[in-house]
C-alpha cells in the first residue's frame, strides 16, 4: 500500500467535505462519526465538487444536480449519475488522514 497525507484530522469536519488533490488525483474526503472516506471528487455527472455538496448522515449530495453517494461505498444512490464513485481506503493516523491511492 502507499499511503500518502491527505490532510490534517481537524481539517476533515463532520457533515463538511475536504477537497484535495494528490498526484493530480482529485478527492473529496468525509469524516462520517470516527472515520474518515476518500472518494472521488469530482461528480461523473458533471463536473461538480463533490466535497462542496449536502451531506446528511451517510450520503452526500451532488451541489449541481442533486445525484446522491452513499459515502463510506461510493454507491450511486439516485440520478442523474448514473455509475458509483471510485473510493481509497482512507485512516487516521497520529493528526494526519491518509489515503491510498493503490
Amino acid at each position: 500500500m502507499a499511503w500518502r497525507r491527505a490532510a490534517s484530522v481537524g481539517d476533515v469536519i463532520a457533515d463538511k467535505g475536504l477537497q484535495v488533490e494528490i498526484d493530480g488525483k482529485k478527492l473529496a474526503v468525509f469524516r462520517v462519526g470516527d472515520q474518515v472516506y476518500a472518494l472521488e471528487g469530482i461528480c461523473p455527472h458533471a463536473d461538480a465538487y463533490l466535497s462542496e455538496g449536502f451531506i446528511d448522515g451517510d450520503k452526500v449530495e451532488c451541489p449541481l444536480h442533486q445525484a446522491q453517494f452513499h459515502i463510506p461505498s461510493g454507491k450511486c444512490l439516485g440520478p442523474p449519475a448514473d455509475r458509483d464513485l471510485v473510493t481509497f481506503p482512507a485512516k487516521i493516523e497520529g493528526s494526519d488522514v491518509l489515503v491510498d491511492l493503490g
